[in-house]
């Protein structure tokens, strides 16, 4: 039997929440069963009552806001726990289509892939304006390169997971999980594959960002410490070999002036580029220890995997909720409807 769970976080949706659950699909071809997991993030206009009322089949619960990153990461946590062995991730608001859940789960039902985006043609989307068309193709572009990836659209956060890929997920930032989780997924070998959907219009503004460049700027430091996390050596050996290039440079001055004659005014040159230099070679020295440190994060991150497993396997014979999710700090209140 193939599960599906369909999981939506939710931050004060009950006006749009009703029209987002009637719209998901209750058969699949290649789902055996389709379940509905909504994550109220510490929502006060009674979202949880909505999602049950429509028909979810679990809500977790947040006793306070704690963002998307950690309301995505509790939805992963839940659906395993739950038995999922495909989990969907949609909006709340309804810009993403309910039908289009079947094209974003082939590809896993198939075997084909591990991590599905759901690819919104940002570039010719009828919804986006030609500021966000160019910010979106800017965007994706800088995570391809990144995550070492071919995701047309890396922010959005229609995607379907397989079960196996989903253990081995665990969201660290505070912002926003869509970055962070393909950085991962990339340095990690999944194989994933873009699908085009289809959208819509949506009326509120978005509760993630109040504007534009705060929402680049959460972007660039979400990717910037993704990147540094699965790639420190590199990180740091690039930014220790900016600083001696740009040492090297006030020596190359002073030995220049010091050969023609002219070197004893100039002593300030040679102590400048010496400082820049040793500093280099010190971020470049600790670059080899981020990668040592990562080595060992690869081994924490492989038994975490072990443990998810070994506490859902259990929970899923004895019928009950693994440990880790009745620790309110991990998930808040979990609750079956």
């Amino acid at each position: 039997m193939t599960k599906l769970i369909i999981q939506i976080p939710c931050l004060n949706e009950a006006d749009s929440l009703p029209d987002t659950l009637v719209a998901l699909p209750r058969v699949i071809p290649g789902i055996d069963k389709i379940e509905i997991l909504i994550i109220d993030d510490g929502s006060t206009d009674g979202t949880a009552e909505v999602a049950r009322r429509f028909g979810a089949h679990h809500v977790v619960r947040h006793r306070r806001n704690r963002g998307l990153a950690a309301a995505f990461q509790s939805g992963l946590d839940a659906a395993l726990a739950a038995g999922a062995d495909i989990i969907v991730n949609t909006d709340a608001d309804g810009q993403y289509a309910g039908e289009d859940i079947a094209k974003l789960v082939a590809p896993i039902v198939a075997n084909e892939a591990d991590l599905v985006i759901g690819d919104r043609g940002v570039g010719r989307n009828e919804h986006f304006g030609p500021i966000k068309q160019r910010l979106q193709k800017l965007g994706s572009a800088v995570v391809r390169n990144l995550s070492g990836t071919e995701v047309t659209d890396a922010v959005s956060g229609f995607r379907a997971i397989s079960r196996a890929a989903a253990q081995r997920i665990t969201i660290t930032t505070e912002f926003s999980y869509t970055t962070d989780m393909l950085i991962q997924a990339g340095r990690k070998r999944f194989k994933i594959i873009s699908v085009p959907i289809r959208t819509n219009a949506t009326e509120r503004p978005s509760r993630l960002f109040k504007s534009i460049p705060q929402f680049i700027a959460r972007q660039l430091m979400t990717m910037g410490r993704a990147y540094a996390t699965y790639n420190p050596l590199r990180t740091f050996a690039l930014i220790g070999a900016t600083l001696a290039a740009i040492g090297l440079l006030p020596v190359l001055r002073f030995l220049v002036l010091w050969a023609m004659g002219d070197g004893d005014g100039h002593v300030q040159s040679l102590v400048l580029g010496g400082s820049l230099l040793v500093l280099g070679v010190v971020t470049g020295l600790m670059g080899v220890l981020a990668e040592l440190v990562g080595a060992n994060r690869k081994l924490l991150e492989a038994a975490l995997g072990h443990i998810r497993r070994l506490e859902q396997d259990v929970a899923a014979l004895r019928g009950t909720t693994p440990p880790a999710l009745l620790d309110e700090t991990l998930v808040g209140d979990r609750e079956a409807a």
